[in-house]
């Protein structure tokens, strides 16, 4: 008899997102009594907008409980053309969009659209920690392209790591987990580097409405003629509205990767929730003012932890012009021991930061980096300077 293996090697390969598995242990611990400050998940801690929960209510209400199209709601569709004009410059029609349960799953499919066994992709890094993942489920090799020490990636990092099997750019800009803003005159030059070797870009803009002070986004598919038609532009309602649960992202492109991403989408998941698809209308054409409120807030957080941060003996922290994450520099206190722990790496900071002083972070081996630590500011003031007040107390009172 045949003895077949259980797991794939794509499924035997893959692991499980450490973002999500460290938040999820801090909540764990929360829900044990423990007072637990989690810096781990991107996830805004403010409530969905009520004009956002009342058009969901209303949909309710008016029987949306069954099938939409596959890829999105006319209206949806409509309203996200509505809102790339406005905020990128670019005019889409709705066969150029897909709607799917949420913008990681919108990367998935431009993966799976795009790219095929062996082919390469240019990766920033440090990097959010999916994008590597799925290039590997799909057999799709990383080149690495550091940014390091300040994290603003150029063309000519670009250039320098070209290869011929290279057939996409992954750009994410405000960037999770540096915070950093790619400057528009950078972006430029990254459209025409696209232009120049032939290749595609895959560019996820979920964070593009949370830019601080002058720092400013552009959409690279706003650029040329060239970008616009080889780059799938992957954003959603996540993080600009709060609405992580409610699972809406979209993609927009040229028609015929859109639709082959449409094609796997209907033989996957079908369609994205009808009655948050509903609320998504709201969010994307309604009053705006709560996005600037919440922008607002959290540059106010944003100023405040790298202050927190910095004042701490041995981290540097960059302070990011976008999205709501810190990437500080630990590894000055590599080598120290801290509760007769020795402190060697980011992981054996952040395993004793949650186990010793109730504060989850995220170990940058995550993010392709072993000098630093991620940490979200979505969360209250007095939560991030309680966490930094425990970050101080493990690193100068513990040696």
């Amino acid at each position: 008899m045949v003895r077949h293996r259980i797991l794939s090697e794509r499924a035997a390969g893959g692991k499980p997102s450490a973002t999500l598995a460290i938040a999820a242990r801090a909540k764990k611990m929360q829900a044990e009594g423990a007072d637990v400050v989690s810096f781990a998940a991107g996830e805004p801690d403010f409530r969905t907008p009520p004009h956002i929960c009342d058009a969901a209510i209303k949909a309710v209400n008016a029987g949306a409980h069954f099938y939409t199209a596959s890829s999105g709601t006319p209206a949806l569709k409509k309203a996200v053309c509505e809102r790339m004009r406005q905020d990128i410059g670019v005019n889409y029609d709705t066969d150029q969009v897909i709607v799917s349960p949420g913008a990681k799953f919108s990367l998935f499919l431009a993966f799976a659209a795009l790219l095929d066994p062996g082919d390469e992709i240019l990766l920033p890094s440090p990097f959010w920690v999916s994008y590597p993942e799925i290039a590997n489920i799909f057999g799709v090799n990383v080149i690495d392209v550091p940014t390091a020490p300040n994290f603003t990636l150029t063309a000519e990092m670009l250039e320098a790591k070209i290869t011929p099997k290279v057939k996409v750019l992954v750009l994410n800009s405000p960037s999770n987990p540096t915070g950093a803003v790619v400057p528009p005159e950078e972006v430029r030059k990254i459209a025409a580097f696209l232009e120049r070797h032939g290749i595609f870009c895959i560019s996820d803009e979920i964070y593009s409405q949370l830019v601080f002070g002058d720092a400013r986004h552009i959409s690279v598919a706003s650029v040329s003629d060239y970008a616009r038609a080889h780059t799938v532009v992957i954003n959603g309602c996540s993080k600009t509205y709060s609405m992580t649960g409610w699972r809406i992202g979209y993609a927009v492109g040229d028609a015929l990767i859109i639709d082959a991403m449409g094609n796997i989408q209907s033989q996957s998941t079908s369609n994205a929730c009808a009655i948050a698809q509903a609320a998504a209308v709201a969010a994307l054409t309604g009053d705006q003012t709560c996005v600037a409120a919440m922008r607002q807030q959290f540059q106010e957080r944003r100023d405040l932890i790298v202050r927190l941060l910095n004042d701490i003996d041995g981290v540097h922290c960059h302070s990011p012009g976008g999205a709501f994450y810190v990437l500080p520099d630990i590894s000055a206190v590599f080598g120290r021991t801290m509760v007769r722990r020795q402190i060697n790496t980011p992981t054996d900071f952040c395993q004793l930061a949650l186990e010793a002083f109730e504060v989850a972070c995220v170990p940058g081996e995550a993010f392709g980096t072993d000098r630093h630590i991620r940490l979200s500011y979505a969360t209250s003031p007095a939560q991030i300077e309680k966490g930094c007040i425990r970050l101080k107390e493990m690193i100068e009172n513990n040696n």
